[in-house]
């Protein structure tokens, strides 16, 4: 937000003093906003686009406003109510989809989980953020999720780093049974799942995870919050990078050979 107010104000070739003074703002409120140490109100956002001479701008910075703030919200509510509130939302969000892309850098994905390896990962979650306890509750539905997979309606296209199947991210034991699992899922209709090998010219920085619902929604979790985009040009974006790393993924007896070879690295 603060970055295209910037731009915005450039492209006008105004000052941010000229800007706030225009408004009888404090010179530092400009800075303020540009930097992301303050967040607009919406008269703010209507008089920015009024001074740079783009009222025609004012209209989508609003909605990104709204979403932002509803997002966060929402991330923080979920938080205070554990991890079986999360699930449930992720839930019905499959429900809604029919196609998902889906791409992992250190991760396995949640759908794609052993009951295992998913009670680490949200005791991990439990922890770090402080959150009620309700493990086993949110465990149960995080399997229950998996359902979706055997829906005849949905397809599935997994693309995952071989860093996620090598990386210390659960005991060698859990692992086994996780690697174990990715292999069957590999041979499911409508799952299609890709592994880059390690080596591999990888296209752009994989910064973090994402899921990709249909052509509707990017869900983008951070250590701090989750995000759903559903802005086209932001959905437009993660489509590519997907298609970059999906260019570049094993598939077939060529994935489920580098996920053999893993179990034979944990089995030494």
């Amino acid at each position: 937000m603060g970055a295209r107010l910037k731009e915005l104000r450039l492209d006008a070739k105004l000052t941010g003093r000229q800007l706030a003074a225009r408004y009888g703002w404090q010179a530092s409120k400009v800075s303020k906003l540009e930097n992301g140490r303050q967040t607009p109100s919406e008269d703010d956002i209507r008089a920015w686009c009024d001074a740079v001479d783009r009222p025609d701008e004012a209209p989508n910075l609003i909605a990104t406003l709204r979403a932002m703030e509803t997002l966060y919200a929402e991330w923080r509510r979920q938080l205070r109510l554990g991890t079986k509130t999360r699930q449930q939302s992720w839930a019905e969000m499959e429900a809604e989809t029919t196609s998902f892309r889906v791409f992992e850098s250190v991760l396995i994905p949640g759908l794609l989980q052993t009951s295992e390896y998913a009670r680490l990962r949200l005791s991990q979650v439990i922890a770090f953020h402080g959150i009620p306890d309700d493990l086993e509750e949110g465990v149960a539905i995080r399997m229950r999720r998996q359902e979706v997979l055997y829906n005849p309606s949905k397809t599935f296209h997994f693309v995952i780093l071989e860093s996620a199947l090598r990386l210390g991210m659960a005991s060698p034991d859990v692992m086994l049974g996780q690697l174990d699992r990715l292999i069957a899922i590999a041979m499911m209709p409508r799952v299609r799942l890709g592994v880059v090998p390690m080596g591999a010219p990888l296209p752009f920085a994989p910064q973090h995870g994402f899921w990709i619902f249909g052509d509707r929604a990017v869900h983008v979790e951070t250590v701090a919050a989750e995000l759903t985009l559903t802005l086209p040009e932001e959905i437009e974006q993660y489509a590519r990078l997907f298609n970059w790393f999906a260019k570049i993924a094993h598939y077939g007896p060529h994935a489920r050979q580098i996920i053999t070879q893993a179990m034979e690295a944990l089995s030494e």
